[in-house]
């Protein structure tokens, strides 16, 4: 396929590129189309999840994010302050967009959840696709009870999700009501490979303890916590790079010798914050997952309605976590019935199919527009 797909992804957190990640791989299983993949994410990170399909990196960013001073404590004041900031430079930011999608001769667009690029693509006439579980509207005006100055951000977002072709909504959303075509899609997320063994045997680990897996980007916690934690009997716990710390039970694997979901796949239990991409790999996964709650992220609540029907869990506190107080949690979640909801995860193969048919191009994505909301055999 010589067309070209353009893929825009948030810098906030993760779990955007995860889920991109597995869409692209899932296009790329028939004739792959030349894909350039705008993010700040370093490469090796994309490397691990894109795997051996080919692709090219521009390393810049569309939407604001949110500022974290780790992955579980957002600081409002700072975001604000960035969002305000990339408000007042929308319009520039629309023509950086216009011209780099100009410039790669771009065929589609697709975008996990900067609102900038669709408004570009539409003004250019390119095809373009949206995907997430929030948008940046929506977090700002649950944001806005608390400083009104969120809503000119948000109003801004609103208008630019309305030029989009589609949105791609995935589960544990809010409405996502500034689209205007929405088609909801299954869980993207790739089950892992188990190999205990493999990473006993590089690590050390014992292999008849439980293991953890702390799925954080970046956690503070005190050498108190850490040292409370190495004390725990019967448990050890994983961290994938840069995440690490030198203590007794602790292990730090690589993932690009040990890909995310295969350390995922390896461990009896995940312990994290409230995200979409941990969320969902774990139910893939079959793994319970111990969760930190965060109320002051609007999109936490929708996933801990997820996570309590569709996941073995159980809650900690913020407070419990950062004192290194685990234990009583991993045992509860270790001890939990499978759940009886389940979810489809055809996500990746549906996204495919909607990207495969949009890189068609011009006049067939806009005959299918007018038409109908299914999309033929691409």
């Amino acid at each position: 396929m010589d067309r070209t797909l353009v893929v825009f992804i948030s810098p906030h957190g993760n779990g955007h590129a995860v889920r991109v990640c597995d869409a692209l791989r899932e296009l790329c299983r028939g004739s792959a189309p030349r894909i350039v993949v705008v993010s700040t994410q370093p490469r090796s990170f994309l490397r691990s999840r894109l795997g051996d399909i080919p692709w090219h990196q521009v390393e810049d960013a569309f939407d604001p994010g949110m500022c974290q001073t780790d992955s579980v404590k957002t600081d409002l004041d700072a975001s604000l302050e960035k969002a305000l900031e990339f408000s007042r430079v929308r319009e520039q930011r629309i023509e950086d967009a216009a011209r780099l999608l100009r410039d790669l001769r771009a065929d589609a667009v697709f975008c996990d959840i900067p609102g900038v690029p669709l408004r570009a693509a539409r003004e250019l006439g390119i095809p373009a696709i949206a995907m997430g579980n929030f948008s940046w509207n929506w977090i700002f005006e649950q944001l806005a009870p608390h400083d009104s100055r969120w809503l000119e951000p948000a109003r801004k977002f609103r208008e630019d999700y309305a030029t989009a072709d589609l949105l791609l909504r995935l589960p544990f959303h809010e409405p996502m009501d500034a689209f205007q075509r929405i088609v909801d899609i299954g869980l993207l997320a790739s089950p892992g490979q188990p190999r205990r063994l493999e990473l006993a045997e590089r690590t050390g680990a014992p292999i008849a303890a439980k293991w953890v897996l702390l799925s954080f980007s970046k956690l503070d916690l005190s050498s108190a916590a850490v040292e409370r934690m190495s004390e725990l009997a019967g448990f050890c716990f994983f961290t994938v790079r840069p995440l690490e710390w030198s203590a007794p039970r602790f292990y730090a694997v690589d993932r690009e010798m040990f890909p995310f979901a295969d350390v995922l796949a390896s461990c009896d239990v995940a312990l994290t914050k409230t995200g979409f991409g941990i969320v969902s790999e774990c139910i893939v996964n079959d793994r319970p997952i111990v969760f930190v709650h965060r109320p002051e992220w609007p999109e936490s609540a929708l996933l801990v309605g997820g996570i309590r029907r569709y996941v073995r869990h159980a809650e900690l506190s913020a407070d419990a976590l950062y004192a290194g107080e685990v234990q009583p949690a991993l045992e509860t979640a270790l001890r939990c019935e499978p759940p009886k909801a389940t979810l489809p995860r055809d996500g990746a193969r549906c996204a495919a199919r909607w990207l495969a048919w949009a890189l068609r191009g011009q006049p067939e994505w806009r005959t299918w527009q007018e038409s109908n909301l299914q999309p033929p055999d691409p």
